[in-house]
């Protein structure tokens, strides 16, 4: 149960002058930075209070018109009565933003971005040696340079079902061969066409699709989306041990799946949303969740997205997210330079720590990987990110690249730590990450830590 000071302290009704300038900056800066955004279509945020005619007034300025308020179950908890709203305008999404800059109703404006995954494209594929971020110094086959994890699984720590993590990404693939029993089964709103747990989302049986609105979280290729990223991604943090396929870093653990990334992509609206799922799942349901996985950006500063983030940082969820696979060009950026989001959110000043564990990728042989972002402040830790083998759609095993795949590793790496240390806080699993990484030297000088995931001790 949350304490009254984490109820209150995200009260985000009022942003100063100073921060509201800095949001719309930012968001501008995405836009002129080659950013993707949804055509026509901007969020805003009113300030509490405002007056209907004030409001219809900026809508007027935009001729705009309201297509969606967000405010969702989890906003409200933690002091947000207001929301957010998407708004459909004719006018180009940067040139809307400039007529209702400064409007004294509006608290900030920005784009709706769209976001995309960060991949470039005793179980079999563990022991013929194709695993190789699952291995460690003494496991058979070797790898320094893997997360270390059958070491910790020699010594009994293979996880727990207790402990969930979301998914927030394409949609997984729930009853792939080596992911059955690993997916949550939402106990507070059984199949009946009627939303039970009240949570705004009928049937959400496994999670949700928050790209098309509905309650399957995996469409194969119906709708053009073939899920095989977030399935790969789950593999990664959880594919069973059952001497078939893969293996994940936890033998045992819980995923819920969070479908915001589309055809198109994922917008900010709907990874608020997605977001919030599960911090109205632990605030309301004291569920075991101790992450989120975020293997997607291209999008630039978004207040909003910030503000959920923070929100599940006071309900000590971490956010685990990718750094980024650079430019056009292929070669990693230094995200100290610009900020790649969402892994260079930061919520210490909001929440009274970082929840955010930004991730970098490495090869099997310790470098980093050429596309792979960077930043000795802004990237965290490095994992295995090369040539990475798991679990994809239609039953299927695929290798990929990308700061996509070393993300899942190190939530892997938080729900191990949260399973044989249970009660630990947000703040003790991340630094007990962080703590553990094994110094090297592709990674000097290139992230926080210097050095590359360890779940050795886990």
């Amino acid at each position: 149960m949350l304490s009254a000071t984490l109820l209150t302290a995200c009260n985000t009704d009022q942003l100063t002058e100073d921060q509201e300038l800095s949001a719309t900056a930012q968001a501008d800066a995405g836009i002129a930075g080659g950013q993707q955004i949804v055509p026509n279509e901007v969020l805003v945020k009113f300030r509490a209070g405002a007056a209907s005619e004030a409001r219809a007034a900026v809508l007027e300025r935009i001729s705009g018109k309201v297509k969606e308020k967000i405010l969702t179950k989890t906003m409200a908890r933690f002091g947000d009565k207001e929301g957010v709203v998407l708004v459909h305008t004719p006018m180009a999404a940067l040139e809307a933003l400039s007529k209702i800059k400064g409007e004294g109703a509006v608290e900030f404006a920005e784009p709706n971005f769209l976001y995309t995954h960060q991949a470039a494209s005793s179980d079999p594929y563990y022991t013929n040696g194709s695993l190789w971020g699952m291995y460690g110094d003494a496991t058979a086959p070797a790898n320094q340079y893997g997360s270390q994890a059958g070491e910790a699984w020699a010594v009994g720590h293979t996880g727990s079902a207790s402990v969930v993590v979301g998914i927030i990404d394409e949609g997984v693939q729930t009853d792939h061969p080596d992911l059955q029993g690993q997916i949550w089964t939402n106990p507070f709103d059984p199949v009946n066409g009627v939303d039970d747990d009240g949570n705004g989302y009928i049937d959400d049986v496994n999670g949700w699709d928050f790209d098309a609105n509905d309650n399957s979280v995996y469409d194969g290729g119906t709708r053009g989306a073939y899920d095989d990223h977030a399935t790969h991604v789950a593999g990664t943090i959880g594919a069973k041990n059952d001497g078939k396929g893969v293996v994940g870093v936890n033998w045992n653990v819980t995923m819920i799946s969070l479908k915001f990334l589309g055809r198109r992509g994922g917008t900010t609206a709907n990874a608020i949303k997605a977001v919030d799922y599960l911090t109205d799942l632990k605030t309301r349901h004291n569920m075991n969740i101790v992450a989120s996985n975020n293997s997607w950006g291209g999008g630039g500063f978004s207040q909003a997205l910030s503000d959920a983030v923070v929100r599940a940082a006071q309900a000590q969820i971490l956010f685990v997210a990718a750094a980024g696979n650079g430019g056009s060009d292929g070669v990693g950026d230094n995200n100290d330079a610009v900020g790649s989001y969402p892994s260079n959110y930061n919520t210490a000043s909001a929440a009274g720590y970082d929840n955010v564990i930004a991730v970098a990728a490495i090869t099997s042989t310790g470098g980093r990987s050429s596309f792979s972002n960077y930043g000795a402040t802004t990237v965290d830790i490095g994992a295995p990110g090369s040539g990475i083998y798991s679990s994809t759609a239609y039953n299927t095993y695929s290798s990929y690249n990308g700061t996509s795949m070393a993300t899942p590793h190190v939530t892997g790496g938080v729900a191990l730590y949260a399973a044989s240390h249970p009660g630990s806080t947000a703040q003790t699993i991340k630094d007990a990450i962080l703590s553990s990484a094994v110094p090297t030297s592709s990674l000097a000088g290139k992230c926080t830590t210097g050095g590359r995931l360890n779940v050795s001790g886990f």
